[in-house]
């Protein structure tokens, strides 16, 4: 893509000096963790789009023109860092944001690290999951999500972040070394 940030110094530079940052990748890459991190790091409210926007009790979907509207409010805010990837909003965060950041972790760390949550947070609600959401074992669905996620649901991100973000800076981080790097930076500086 043409805005991409070359190196981690590069994005932890823009990153630093951002008010509204959007964070996507494949489930189980590590989104929430960076998000809430980088929050923290950077007094910027975290909003999970899974428990802001996605999720009513029980794994209810919420109806689509409730959640937009909530989206559009959302980014409204003057800052923000929000996790969740919903390439179909990126008509509403592209024009707000100002860096995208892709985790792009192989799938097989995906998976992992999907199971890993699953086996540590069983049955309970996660703190970034909508209330009366309990983590539950991933059906087939989720999984082939996770696998196929780069052939499937990567293109359709890079045609919606062309059309809605075309002058949005974008980092790809593709290991949890650079995940690591890009915080640590991110601390330094500010």
């Amino acid at each position: 893509m043409l805005h991409d940030l070359q190196t981690v110094a590069d994005a932890a530079a823009v990153i630093s000096r951002a008010n509204r940052i959007c964070v996507i990748g494949c489930s189980g890459g590590g989104k929430t963790t960076l998000a809430s991190a980088l929050g923290e790091r950077l007094a910027l409210p975290h909003l999970s789009m899974d428990k802001e926007f996605f999720w009513l009790p029980g794994w209810q979907k919420r109806d689509k023109a409730e959640e937009r509207a909530l989206i559009a409010e959302a980014v409204d805010m003057e800052r923000w860092i929000m996790d969740g990837t919903g390439s179909s909003s990126f008509h509403l965060r592209m024009p707000r944001t100002d860096v995208v950041l892709w985790l792009r972790l192989p799938r097989w760390l995906c998976l992992l690290s999907m199971f890993r949550r699953v086996a540590t947070s069983y049955g309970r609600v996660r703190r970034d999951m909508a209330p009366g959401c309990p983590e539950r074992f991933p059906d087939r669905e989720f999984l082939a999500y996770i696998w196929n996620f780069e052939r499937q649901v990567a293109p359709l991100i890079e045609r919606e972040m062309a059309r809605h973000g075309p002058n949005v800076p974008i980092f790809t981080l593709k290991t949890r070394g650079e995940v690591a790097s890009l915080l640590d930076l991110v601390s330094a500086a500010n």
